[in-house]
């Protein structure tokens, strides 16, 4: 049995200003083609579709040219769960009725415990969508207490196992934060104050665990849990992965094996460092000048309009920064880090720096729920 595992398209995303939807249409031309050329009993796709609950007409006209191509034109089945970027009811309208024609979309948890099933000569074998939900849904649906994303995620992959078939192999196609993953600055946060993360240990006994939401590929502990990484490049942070889908395989139960194959952006995403006047020379003969270009100047002089000048040879530059300009005291943050706070350690800062004294559990408490509110209530509204 052969899968190909995908996650975190964010069709309709803006980077610097910027529509990538050229960038993402190349990209999933590939993804296309490898279902060509692969032949996989099925796609996974492992939520984050589009960008925002609300996505931009151009970003569904690529989902459905996608999907359309892959379904219809190919005859392979796709499995595909909501991220948190997505809106539930957007993404699944008309899940029931497109089931019956190879396309499986799981909107909201309810659907979490139906199997689509596949089968080979190693037997059946089930894959259960298990779309993103905030702890408040799960709660709405068990009627028990579920204080944070990992309670909830645990209640639903409960649900699971209580409708798993005995001797069946069981797949996962799942989208949270799991604990000891390596982030990116382009995740939005689950939640404020640790509260997203989710055990790996809560995906014990599945034969392969198919993850979306951080954006680098990546193996989570000694199992079969696995995220595929972004669909291209979403942040400077990222600038250093490489992006691809996952061919996985599965055989007999533990028997699993997975190939990483690259994904091969149209204009890559780089981090360019020296002096101005060195990367305007080296720009001159660079044969990807067409790429996204952040530049880290080195000058200590002043400069006049480094961009614009940068813009002349690389027409892509996303922006520059002056590492030689950071404040003193910068050390322990290093402006080349591009590191972002969360806003709970912000409003910890702020607190520290204006009272002289750490903010105490109850208030800390108090504002991480506020602010977990205020992401929930601008993911319905975004």
């Amino acid at each position: 049995m052969r899968f190909l595992h995908t996650a975190d398209w964010h069709l309709g995303r803006l980077f610097h200003a910027r529509s990538l939807i050229e960038d993402q249409a190349c990209l999933l031309d590939q993804l296309v083609e490898l279902v060509r050329e692969l032949r996989p009993d099925a796609l996974l796709v492992a939520g984050d579709v589009y960008d925002r609950a609300v996505p931009p007409a151009e970003a569904v006209a690529l989902l459905d040219d996608t999907l359309s191509r892959i379904v219809l034109g190919l005859g392979v089945p796709v499995v595909m769960i909501a991220g948190n970027h997505d809106s539930a009811d957007r993404l699944g309208f008309g899940a029931r009725l497109l089931s019956g024609g190879g396309l499986t979309i799981a909107g909201r948890p309810g659907q979490a415990t139906e199997a689509v099933r596949f089968g080979d000569a190693h037997g059946a074998l089930d894959v259960y969508p298990v779309p993103y939900a905030e702890p408040a849904v799960v709660r709405d649906l068990c009627a028990a207490a579920v204080a944070d994303h990992d309670a909830a995620l645990g209640w639903l992959l409960d649900a699971v196992r209580a409708r798993r078939a005995p001797g069946v192999r069981a797949v996962v196609l799942a989208h949270a934060f799991v604990a000891g993953g390596s982030e990116s600055e382009s995740e939005r946060p689950l939640s404020v104050g640790g509260s997203g993360a989710v055990a790996a240990a809560r995906f014990a006994g599945f034969d392969y665990v198919a993850l979306g939401h951080l954006h680098r590929p990546q193996r989570i502990g000694e199992a079969p849990v696995e995220y595929a990484g972004s669909l291209m490049k979403y942040s400077l942070s990222e600038a250093d992965h490489v992006k691809s889908v996952s061919l996985v395989e599965i055989n007999a139960p533990g028997d699993v094996r997975i190939e990483r194959i690259a994904l091969k952006p149209p204009r890559d995403l780089r981090c360019l460092r020296g002096t101005l006047a060195e990367l305007i020379e080296g720009g001159r003969r660079d044969p990807a000048r067409e790429d996204y270009v952040f530049a880290c100047l080195t000058d200590r002089g002043a400069l006049l309009d480094p961009v614009a000048r940068l813009r002349a040879v690389y027409p892509n530059v996303l922006g520059c920064e002056r590492t030689v300009l950071a404040r003193p005291g910068d050390g322990e943050r290093p402006s080349g880090t591009r590191r972002a706070l969360d806003l709970l350690a912000l409003f910890g800062d702020f607190h520290r720096e204006t009272t002289g004294e750490a903010l105490d559990p109850e208030s800390s408490a108090a504002i991480a729920a506020a602010l977990d509110a205020l992401a929930a209530e601008g993911r319905e509204s975004a």
